[in-house]
């Protein structure tokens, strides 16, 4: 009996599998990424996108994935032009975050110096110190520099504020109304500066407020129409 006959061997070896190309998936990935990273990533899957279909194009078939690399490049292109309207969404916002943190770290410099100013009394026979160098007095208490400072206001000024000269040398318990009584203020900026209203801002720091910090240690913004019924004088 003759043997079965052999089938003659293919010319060509089989052509491999397509692939997904990895510069689709990675331009899809960076595209979508761009809605946390506010775009910056979607201007990278933008390129990757466009490379990987041109890739794509000339394989032949051998990489596949050209719908996603379209996908990834029009994600990435959407985030791109919705950039400047998110950022024009969102810079309002963070500026009046940044102003609200500013004016809270300029009430707690004062809330710090008006504690400052009772410590000193207490172990000063019931007395402020003196108005003509009050800073000076005051630093041991307060321990650092930047608590005189402004965070809105020139460094370069070692003092953004002012001690009510009504009260140098005189006692808390001597200060009929401490909760109403003005102890420090804002002012342009120097050093021992004391005085009373007329050293006040005519251009407030703290959207048209400005910070006062009482005898009894708490601190308030002030709107300038108030600024007439506050309290001086001992």
């Amino acid at each position: 009996m003759a043997a079965p006959p052999i089938p003659p061997l293919p010319l060509t070896a089989p052509a491999a599998p397509s692939k997904t190309n990895g510069l689709a998936i990675a331009s899809l990935v960076l595209g979508i990424l761009g809605l946390c990273s506010f775009g910056i990533t979607s201007l990278i899957g933008l390129i990757l996108g466009v490379v990987s279909m041109v890739r794509i194009n000339r394989s032949n078939g051998l990489s596949k994935g050209w719908g996603v690399a379209a996908a990834g490049t029009v994600v990435s292109g959407v985030f791109l032009v919705m950039l400047p309207i998110v950022a024009g969404l969102l810079l309002p916002a963070l500026a009046k975050a940044k102003t609200k943190a500013t004016t809270i770290m300029c009430m707690n410099n004062m809330r710090q110096l008006a504690l400052a100013a009772v410590l000193y009394a207490d172990d000063n026979k019931d007395q402020f110190p003196s108005a003509a160098n009050w800073c000076d007095a005051l630093q041991k208490q307060v321990g650092t520099g930047k608590t005189f400072q402004c965070p809105l206001c020139e460094q370069s000024h070692r003092c953004h504020y002012a001690f009510n000269a009504q009260l140098s040398g005189v006692g808390p318990s001597k200060i009929e109304s401490p909760a109403q009584t003005v102890l420090f203020f804002e002012t342009d900026g120097g050093w021992n500066v004391s005085g009373g209203s007329e050293l006040m801002l005519t251009q407030p720091r703290h959207s048209r407020r400005v910070a006062l910090a009482f005898v009894d240690g708490h601190v308030e913004l002030v709107n300038v129409a108030r600024l007439q019924n506050i309290r001086w004088k001992r």
